[in-house]
């Protein structure tokens, strides 16, 4: 089971590298259109701030991929490290709507997980 949510979660990072890589220009996706605003269109924000917030999506994969690998490696320091990632994720999600929505969903369902495994004992399995 550690290595499926594991795995899982190193594949969320995956998907946020996508706000990286169309906001720096180095690739475009029909489902993910450069553009300057966030928040639905409605703040505009240049270029170089959607250069900053492209650099989040990229820390913010790679601090799934890295979390991935010690939730499959049983590692116990994952599980506070995971509550705040996934919630600033959730955040850039929002930031992204409409666009990131399936994140958005990901991130609420990974949180109520979360809280349930928390809170039946769940988190024995995963070395907690």
């Amino acid at each position: 089971m550690h290595i499926i949510l594991g795995l899982f979660l190193i594949a969320h990072g995956v998907a946020h590298l996508v706000g990286f890589v169309t906001y720096w220009k180095i690739a475009s996706f029909e489902e993910m259109p450069y553009k300057t605003t966030l928040l639905s269109d409605r703040v505009e924000i240049g270029d170089a701030g959607i250069r900053i917030v492209g650099v989040l999506w990229l820390l913010t994969g790679l601090a799934f991929a890295v979390i991935g690998v010690g939730i499959a490696t049983l590692q116990p320091w994952w599980y506070p490290l995971i509550i705040y990632l996934v919630l600033f994720s959730l955040v850039m999600c929002v930031l992204g709507w409409p666009e990131a929505r399936i994140g958005v969903l990901i991130n609420v369902i990974l949180l109520v997980l979360l809280v349930l495994a928390n809170n039946f004992g769940w988190l024995q399995m995963f070395g907690i």
